[in-house]
């Protein structure tokens, strides 16, 4: 077992994200893509790379699929064999908790069998390029009617919508495109539905190298699961580790790592949601409690400033035409004028990811 404090933790997250330097390596060669990059607001996922490589954003070896909480994820295209099945549930009891919903109260009774009819009923409908609300059409119809809800808007039954992107992965969907004009599509080559989880321990791991050290609480919050699910199966094989008294724990390969975390600089600006964001002990990334709400909303996060390790205020974009994205960004503490000349000078990233040549901040 050993210790270390708070500081010490950030400055090993932030190097295991890739936030530490720029690298110029392509999208799908980044460590981070093991843990896969959340798609929220427009060109979040974008952002999300150009603060970690100078290289394009675009990588047609990734692909965009609900993955984790069935939320829409970059993953690698090799890697959906192996991830469906680390995402497949455990047990039924799993299965109940990932699809809790008071939309659907009755669903839980069906455990994994509500992922296996949806994967399956994905599958008859998405067979080619499809509008999201046609794609749900279909499913709920084929779907039992306890994962359906009354939709008194347009006055007919719908699948409720954790269900079906939980079960999106094992039913061999893309997620094509997302907003007004949402679509799904057919996965080529498409993993079979699992018939149980394959290796929970190493997607356990993932979290921890990633966004460790932490407990059985946090990944099962990352998972959508309940941390009693998640402790029946947490690994034997991983350090104990102590930060700032909490009992965490992380993998041994990077004990190393975390021991000689040196302090980061520089500024990175990141998306809502960006993998950093996704760790679930907010207290530790963020201890003030006002900044959290800030941050994390019900509604509508912002992006986040990274200066020098430590989150340092808030962002919102928007675009001015085709050649400028305007950034208004609300600090924290007091930014001087020398961090405030490194947050500008680094905003031309998400204006490269915007597809824009030009960035203008502001700060309020």
């Amino acid at each position: 077992m050993i210790s270390v404090d708070r500081a010490r933790v950030m400055a090993y997250r932030v190097a295991a994200l890739g936030l530490a330097e720029q690298v110029t390596a392509r999208p799908a060669d980044l460590p981070v893509l093991d843990l896969g990059i959340q798609q929220y607001m427009p060109d979040s996922a974008q952002v999300a790379l150009t603060a970690r490589s100078s290289a394009e954003p675009s990588d047609h070896r990734l692909i965009a699929v609900w993955a984790a909480r069935g939320a829409p994820h970059l993953h690698r295209r090799q890697d959906l064999p192996a991830l469906v099945r680390r995402l497949w549930p455990l047990t039924d009891t799993d299965a109940a908790a990932r699809i809790n919903s008071a939309q659907i109260p009755d669903a839980d009774g069906l455990g994994l069998r509500a992922f296996t009819v949806t994967a399956e009923a994905f599958r008859e409908v998405v067979t080619a390029p499809i509008a999201r609300g046609a794609a749900s059409t279909e499913v709920s119809r084929r779907v039992p009617a306890a994962l359906t809800y009354e939709c008194r808007s347009c006055q007919a039954r719908h699948i409720a919508g954790n269900v079906w992107q939980h079960a999106g992965l094992a039913g061999g969907v893309e997620v094509l495109s997302r907003g007004k004009d949402a679509a799904l599509g057919p996965l080529p080559d498409a993993p079979p539905v699992p018939s149980a989880n394959e290796g929970i321990d190493d997607l356990i791991a993932t979290y921890l190298r990633f966004l460790g050290p932490a407990g059985p609480a946090e990944v099962a919050k990352y998972l959508g699961s309940s941390t009693a699910e998640i402790r029946k199966v947490w690994p034997a094989a991983l350090v104990e580790v102590r930060v700032d008294g909490r009992r965490s724990w992380l993998p041994e390969p990077a004990v190393a790592a975390l021991e000689s975390a040196a302090t980061p600089h520089g500024v990175r600006w990141l998306p809502g949601m960006d993998p950093l964001l996704q760790a679930r002990d907010r207290d530790l990334l963020l201890p003030d409690r006002a900044a959290q709400k800030e941050v994390w909303r019900p509604i509508g996060n912002p992006g986040v400033l990274l200066v020098d390790g430590e989150i340092a205020g808030v962002w919102r974009a928007r675009m001015s035409g085709r050649k400028r994205v305007d950034l208004s960004v609300k600090a924290f503490g007091e930014l001087g004028a020398s961090r405030r000349k490194r947050v500008e000078d680094e905003a031309g990233e998400v204006a490269r990811a915007r597809g824009v040549p030009e960035a203008r901040v502001s700060f309020d």
